[in-house]
């Protein structure tokens, strides 16, 4: 078996690539907190420890095949936003999506080369999408699918209707139009425990508690209690209360696992999908079911979720396992996808040095690679405001003579003659 520790991560602008090969050992700078134990926090501590912090996670739960986290229950098939990437109320948010949703499909691709794959359990398939009528006659779509066509990157990419008569798809589902493209698609039981023996192996410090409340108002507290110099907080759902952001919301997902018989993977319309999670399971699954915050309780609706109607798109296939039927919580945003600074101020007036990333909705694996790099960037951002905070105070310098300075320097910039504008 490889070693996990000879897969590393380093940020490239704002690429995350991924390496394979020796790296040479840096004594950590500073330890970072993570709270969540999902794939983005995984995720992003694997970036952490691979950029030389310490890395703690801190979570209430970890993926295991005894008790699914949500990461876990997911169709994770790698998509092009937007689609079940979270809402996005700007343009600037929907290019983040994709730019973050990139960085990952170049990681995954060069973890499918480097790797074998019935290691961390990610593979690349053909996706089918079909749709109930011409995409032409569907601008968003079309724009959609005209975009894929045009990233290099993406591969396999192919618009054809007669997919739908080559793949195993009911001919009374009613579908005249479809296109394909390569994806990444993962085996979220096999690749969160790998991500987790990852972050482990690498020198990561897993820690199963939960922190309840908002993290600015413990922040203080946190820091020392853990030695950390900054908090990522990759908590999902729980953003609601850590950050206490009520912009967050939860969608009902759920899956159906039917064995595959053939070689024929076709993806429905929107939020219901079918995706091959490995070379003999299918994973049949729909998001449709917003809840209140209030009241997560989850019950067996299966045509609520959408699996009557993906089961209506494939022939010949039938129900894997004991337990074919699971569902869990997406953590939405009323907003956009947040990978930002904290921007409240702490009780004392100081500047937070909470980093939070959350809110990806379904897209957490289409995400992750994208999200953890901005992550490492805000990071800086922050080491560097902190650096220079400790300078000022180092040599006595007050803000008001700082903001004196810089208008003496607006003032005689005036009387020179430089074509630029300082101020």
């Amino acid at each position: 078996m490889s070693q996990p520790s000879q897969v590393y991560l380093t940020r490239e602008g704002t690429e995350l690539i991924l390496n394979y090969g020796p790296k040479t050992h840096v004594a950590p700078s500073s330890r970072v907190l993570v709270v969540g134990g999902g794939v983005t926090g995984l995720t992003t501590a694997w970036a952490l420890l691979d950029a030389g912090y310490a890395v703690t996670v801190v979570s209430e739960k970890w993926a295991s095949l005894e008790d699914r986290i949500t990461s876990q229950i997911a169709g994770a098939l790698w998509e092009w936003p937007p689609a079940v990437c979270g809402k996005h109320t700007n343009l600037i948010s929907l290019d983040n999506s994709k730019r973050w949703c990139m960085t990952t499909y170049r990681g995954l691709d060069k973890l499918i080369h480097t790797l074998p794959a019935h290691e961390h359990g990610v593979r690349m398939r053909m996706a089918n999408f079909f749709f109930e009528q011409s995409i032409h006659k569907m601008s968003g779509q079309l724009e959609k699918m005209n975009e894929i066509a045009a990233v290099h990157d993406i591969q396999g990419f192919k618009h054809d209707p007669t997919l739908v008569k080559t793949h195993a798809v009911n001919q009374e589902a009613g579908v005249v139009d479809s296109y394909r493209h390569l994806a990444p698609v993962i085996d979220t039981d096999q690749y969160m425990g790998w991500l987790r023996s990852t972050v482990i192996v690498k020198g990561g410090k897993l820690i199963t508690a939960r922190i309840n409340g908002d993290l600015l108002e413990q922040e203080d507290r946190l820091l020392a209690k853990y030695g950390a110099q900054a908090i990522v907080n990759a908590t999902g759902l729980g953003a609601y209360e850590t950050a206490a952001d009520h912009s967050v919301v939860p969608l009902r997902g759920a899956l159906v696992r039917v064995i595959n018989d053939g070689k024929r993977f076709p993806i429905a319309e929107d939020i219901v999908f079918i995706v091959p999670r490995n070379d003999r399971t299918l994973i049949l699954g729909g998001q449709s079911a917003r809840l209140s915050i209030l009241n997560t309780i989850l019950t067996f609706r299966s045509s609520g979720c959408g699996i009557d109607a993906t089961s209506s798109f494939l022939v010949g296939k039938r129900r894997a396992g004991p337990v074919p039927f699971v569902q869990g919580l997406r953590p939405f945003r009323d907003t956009n996808v947040r990978v930002d600074r904290e921007q409240r101020l702490k009780a004392d007036g100081t500047h937070s040095r909470i980093i939070h990333s959350y809110g990806q909705g379904g897209s957490g694996f289409t995400l992750s690679f994208g999200c953890a790099a901005d992550v490492l960037e805000l990071l800086s951002e922050l080491e560097k405001s902190l650096t220079w905070s400790v300078q000022v105070f180092r040599f006595g310098v007050g803000l008001d003579k700082i903001l004196s300075i810089i208008t003496a320097l607006c003032v005689e910039l005036l009387y020179m003659d430089y074509n630029i504008i300082l101020c």
